[in-house]
């Protein structure tokens, strides 16, 4: 048995020795390919992470009538507003490319559309502009909410949509969901609305987080902003019932 080991070693100790050019390059071949595949794999690891959150302020969602009908349902629209901060907490950079906002109608069980939108999400997935600053008045002061993705009328603040890792933005946005009947406004649990908020950056990465907000009447939002649900009337030349005397 000694004997057999010993006469294994010896042969392959010569055919190391006679090719040593061809195991210096299959060594130095293996370190290259090595090499190349931790890089790919490293950057692969680097990818960016949004954490989401929000913050007290003009967080809420509201839904309010519009003076017409549909057959004989009456027509509203749901204007939703959110604080949003945004922390990229991954290992690359990246820029926010576009935010939406999703919620539960409020249908009645097996009806149209249930399962999709009251089991599923029903998706704002475009902003709307708002017509005024998001402000609230603190003590003789008046304090201006930035906008996440839009300029300030108020202020000089300016947008950050493009995050280092470690970097964090923060801001208002805001969107209006369309004329709508009959249950196709959020569901509303003890005045709390459950939302989903999703962004998706510029690799097409998405980024989601759930939030529960408060449902308002829209006298209240309006102390946040006095155009709250203003800008498709606006768009459209038709006024809210309750600003025509405006």
């Amino acid at each position: 048995m000694l004997s057999t080991l010993i006469e294994t070693y010896t042969l392959a100790s010569k055919w190391s020795n006679d090719n040593q050019g061809v195991v210096s390059i299959a060594v130095f071949a293996g370190t290259i390919a090595f090499g190349w595949a931790s890089g790919i794999f490293s950057a692969l690891r680097r990818r960016p992470k949004f954490k989401l959150s929000l913050i007290d302020g003009p967080t809420f969602c509201c839904t309010y009538p519009i003076g017409k009908l549909h057959q004989e349902f009456e027509v509203h629209r749901t204007g939703v507003a959110l604080y949003l901060a945004i922390a990229n907490v991954g290992s690359a950079a990246s820029s926010i490319e576009d935010i939406s906002v999703g919620y539960h109608w409020h249908l009645r069980p097996f009806s149209v559309n249930w399962l999709k939108y009251t089991v599923g999400w029903f998706w704002l997935t475009a902003q709307s502009a708002a017509l005024a600053d998001f402000q609230a008045n603190i003590g003789n002061s008046i304090k201006v909410y930035p906008f996440l993705t839009q300029v300030n009328f108020l202020s000089s603040a300016k947008a950050i949509t493009y995050l280092e890792v470690g970097r964090s933005t923060n801001g208002v946005i805001y969107f209006e969901q369309a004329d709508s009947w009959g249950g196709c406004f959020p569901k509303v649990h003890d005045g709390r609305v459950r939302i989903r908020v999703r962004v998706r950056d510029v690799f097409g990465k998405r980024h989601a987080a759930k939030f529960t907000i408060a449902s308002v009447s829209l006298e209240e939002a309006r102390k946040y902003n006095p155009a709250f649900g203003k800008t498709l009337a606006e768009l459209r030349g038709e006024p809210l019932p309750y600003d025509k005397s405006i």
